[in-house]
């Protein structure tokens, strides 16, 4: 699968790994009998051809995914992407990723991949259009997205992120809460609620993740980035 070189780059051997999906731009160079083409994350378009609202989420599900290549053949890839600090997943059935689009460098071609609303995740914002809405609700205030991409199934993904991870266990009786400009990824069994530390009238305007907490419950492991600088 994916192994690290440095902090910042990744290599994989693309025929041992199945083929490898990874974010435009994150490939630095290969050797071997390769082939790059385009590929397109299930769902990312899917209700981009309607009109009104579930026009407008379309398009803006769309527009927060970054646009992604297949690399299949026989070969080695190095990946790495604006000099940040990369963290590979190793994955395993009855596990879900739930990642940022801008955090996920690339993960192996095996793996389930769909795009779903920040607010289906949460024990209570609902899934859809409203929860769609919701989500664009939130991420004004947070600068977090309105979608993510959730992965599932047997193989790997590349995180990342900026000044290194923090990697933080959930399941004690009480829920992890993160800056959502802060969070990356959260693998395993784990709930997701983005909830307002702050008044609705206090928090229109400041644009601020502290204005919104992300609350993390269930089982399994929330990944942390060392500052709030967006990707």
């Amino acid at each position: 699968m994916f192994e690290k070189v440095n902090g910042k780059v990744v290599k994989v051997d693309v025929g041992m790994a199945g083929g490898v999906v990874a974010r435009n731009g994150a490939m630095l160079f290969y050797t071997g009998d390769v082939s790059f083409a385009p590929h397109q994350i299930p769902g990312a378009q899917g209700m981009g051809g309607m009109g009104g609202l579930m026009g407008l989420a379309g398009r803006a599900m769309a527009g927060e995914h970054e646009r992604t290549m297949l690399a299949q053949g026989n070969g080695q890839v190095h990946y790495g992407f604006a000099g940040l600090e990369v963290h590979v997943v190793h994955m395993q059935p009855g596990a879900a990723l739930r990642v940022e689009a801008s955090r996920l460098l690339a993960n192996t071609a095996g793996l389930q991949s769909s795009v779903v609303s920040v607010m289906s995740s949460g024990g209570g914002g609902g899934g859809g259009l409203m929860g769609a809405l919701r989500g664009a609700a939130s991420g004004a205030l947070t600068g977090q997205g309105m979608f993510t991409t959730q992965l599932s199934g047997q193989g790997a993904a590349v995180l990342l992120a900026h000044g290194g991870f923090l990697e933080l266990q959930v399941g004690g009786p009480n829920p992890i809460v993160v800056d959502p400009q802060a969070f990356v990824a959260a693998y395993g069994n784990v709930q997701t609620e983005l909830k307002a530390a702050l008044s609705w009238r206090d928090a229109v305007g400041r644009g601020s993740g502290e204005a919104m907490q992300l609350h993390c419950a269930g089982q399994g492991v929330v990944y942390v980035q060392a500052s709030e600088e967006k990707l």
